[in-house]
């Protein structure tokens, strides 16, 4: 399999744009033979949108703007990160990702864990999202995750516990704090590689994720999208701050040798976590 990452910066506010470059980057993916190509957060979009949340918000299934993608994705599979109000929940806005595949919305997901503090606003303008699921592709069963909801291990056990064989986050995450000076990246830069080497070796699967750069609003994200092997390996990471395109080959073959050879997902049981939270919750809401 052959995954496109488009590290893009996108232009804040401007759908029309956005798409048009995210047509442009699929092409040349198709070009390079990739299969999927993963674009970041509010990819659509842009991150710091506040008031404009209700202005770029589209409706996938229904949206002439969102049928260009679809159309495209007749050639290759892709996952974009877009502002989606229903038609079934009008005035509500979700921060989400969408996974295009034969001219199809084979599967959304809503971002769970809104940051709201500091500089994060999202609370103020989305509403979360209410689960982690997994889905079939045309390789493996998939889950979605977005920016903050892989930092909560919990996010990506339900995955792995759903079945989920590649699990990919689209994130617009900013780089705070000088790490390495010779690697040119950030101390938040880490935190996210850190969970995508673990959550790789001990889920035995594919971790990729997508972040955006550029700066908006004073915020400068921080790029350095990557993937891991179902072993814990890191098999490529994007530079940092800057604009990249690569495309990856990624042996799926690898994620039965690794749970063949360390058999979490075999010894798993999703039983217990799921008997033992519901306790935990019942005690806190007693304890309330």
């Amino acid at each position: 399999m052959k995954i496109a990452i488009a590290q893009i910066s996108s232009i804040l506010g401007n759908v029309d744009r956005n798409i048009e470059r995210h047509l442009e980057l699929m092409e040349k993916a198709i070009k390079e033979k990739a299969d999927l190509i993963v674009f970041p957060e509010l990819s659509l979009t842009g991150y710091t949108l506040r008031d404009l949340v209700a202005e770029v918000a589209l409706d996938p299934f229904r949206s002439s703007a969102f049928s260009e993608l679809l159309s495209a994705s007749k050639k290759i599979d892709v996952i974009v990160g877009l502002v989606e109000e229903r038609k079934s929940d009008p005035g509500l806005f979700y921060n989400s990702a969408a996974y295009l595949s034969a001219g199809q919305i084979k599967h959304i997901h809503r971002k769970v864990f809104l940051p709201t503090s500091g500089m994060f606003e999202e609370g103020r303008f989305f509403r979360p999202g209410g689960e982690f699921s997994s889905f079939p592709t045309r390789f493996v069963p998939t889950g979605l995750l977005i920016c903050r909801d892989f930092l909560h291990y919990g996010s990506s056990y339900c995955l792995l516990a759903d079945g989920a064989q590649l699990m990919i986050t689209i994130s617009a995450a900013p780089g705070r704090g000088v790490s390495d000076p010779e690697s040119q990246g950030f101390e938040t830069s880490r935190m996210w590689e850190l969970m995508g080497e673990t959550i790789s070796f001990f889920s035995g699967a594919v971790v990729v994720y997508c972040n955006r750069v550029g700066v908006e609003d004073g915020a400068t994200f921080a790029g350095g999208s990557f993937i891991y092997s179902p072993f814990g390996k890191l098999i490529i990471k994007l530079p940092y701050l800057e604009e990249a395109f690569c495309v990856q080959e990624v042996d799926l073959e690898e994620i039965r040798v690794a749970r063949k050879s360390w058999p979490f997902k075999r010894d798993d049981r999703p039983e217990i976590i799921w008997r033992s939270l519901e306790r935990i919750v019942r005690k806190k809401e007693d304890e309330d």
